[in-house]
């Protein structure tokens, strides 16, 4: 068992430029477990939401569309291991404005089915307060 995690680890490191940058930042990591747990906020991953993930992994983060489907899959097999609260604890100490860039992915996601279920506003609200942003601040920033 361990030697099969362990070949898998491998070829997530030696393979993918883009899982390769996923997986060497620990805070990118973080934010993109953040998204993709703020697309099965509402218990349904609709395409649209994807959609929104892949424009925010590719504008954001230079992660081409060629490698999502490898950080997708990087995050489902090690993001496990990281609770929503310990991926938020990285980024109480960033710069406002880095913080801000993560609120406001998520409320892009949140939004993208043009639908804000109850866990997604509440998901949104509690990531706010930890971060120390304000509603009006994302609202102001476009």
């Amino acid at each position: 068992m361990p030697h099969r995690l362990l070949a898998k680890l491998l070829s997530f490191f030696e393979g993918d430029p883009g899982v390769r940058k996923v997986a060497d930042d620990p805070v990118l990591s973080a934010e993109l477990l953040l998204l993709f747990r703020m697309i099965l906020a509402d218990g349904t991953v609709s395409e649209s939401e994807m959609e929104a993930f892949r424009r925010i992994c590719r504008e954001a983060f230079g992660i081409s569309e060629k490698s999502i489907d490898g950080v997708v899959e990087y995050l489902n097999e090690f993001g496990y291991e990281t609770t929503g609260a310990q991926a938020l604890a990285m980024f109480r100490e960033l710069d406002f404005d880095r913080r801000k860039q993560l609120a406001r992915h998520m409320a892009d996601i949140a939004k993208a089915d043009a639908k804000l279920a109850d866990t997604e506003i509440e998901m949104l609200k509690r990531t706010l307060a930890v971060l120390n942003v304000e509603a009006k601040d994302l609202v102001a920033a476009g």
